[in-house]
């Protein structure tokens, strides 16, 4: 226990979010909401307390909006990353695969990118990677809101009544990512 209290708190007076070798600057100032999401996360199987996820509204490359909220009902994986980030790069053509194997399935991704250099670096990328599920920007408010970002990739499982599930850090294997959603597309909850 107090090693995690110790990691919490070296955490929350970081200002960067860190991958990859890199750093990029952004801000990490924790909001009610942000504490509960990280203490939503610390308990276990069916004694998890599960809170809704946040609403934002976040604009992709055309200027277009777009909600979480207008999500609901379907599974939706939130992933937070970045283009010079490797993990990311390495996790992206697995996730276009997934998303054009379950989409029509009630199943949903979305990419916020946390590229300060905005889409000049961004929409070459989504070309590049064939990115066709959503790919929006970030606002220092999201990145509170979820707990203040500290690393990329970090994606959230969030299910069909908008509650977030599972927070992951760092990469995992496809077949990780496609087994949950399976789970969360048959479940109930």
């Amino acid at each position: 226990m107090k090693k995690i209290i110790v990691v919490a708190v070296l955490l929350n007076f970081s200002g960067f979010i860190s991958s990859c070798g890199k750093d990029s600057k952004i801000e990490n100032t924790r909001t009610n909401h942000s504490a509960k999401i990280q203490s939503a996360e610390s308990g276990n199987g069916a004694n998890r307390r599960r809170i809704m996820a946040p609403d934002f509204i976040l604009s992709d490359s055309e200027g277009n909006t777009l909600r979480l909220s207008d999500f609901r009902g379907k599974v939706v994986l939130l992933n937070f990353w970045a283009t010079w980030c490797g993990p990311c790069r390495r996790e992206i053509p697995g996730f276009v695969k997934l998303y054009k194997k379950y989409n029509d399935k009630g199943f949903e991704i979305i990419g916020v990118s946390v590229d300060q250099q905005g889409w000049d670096v961004i929409t070459p990328f989504v070309d590049n990677y064939e990115i066709s599920y959503p790919v929006v920007l970030f606002n220092r408010q999201v990145i509170m809101n979820y707990g203040g970002i500290q690393t990329i990739p970090t994606t959230f499982f969030i299910n069909k009544e908008g509650e977030v599930v599972e927070r992951i850090i760092g990469l995992r294997p496809d077949e990780y990512f496609e087994t949950r959603i399976q789970e969360l597309l048959s479940s109930d909850s």
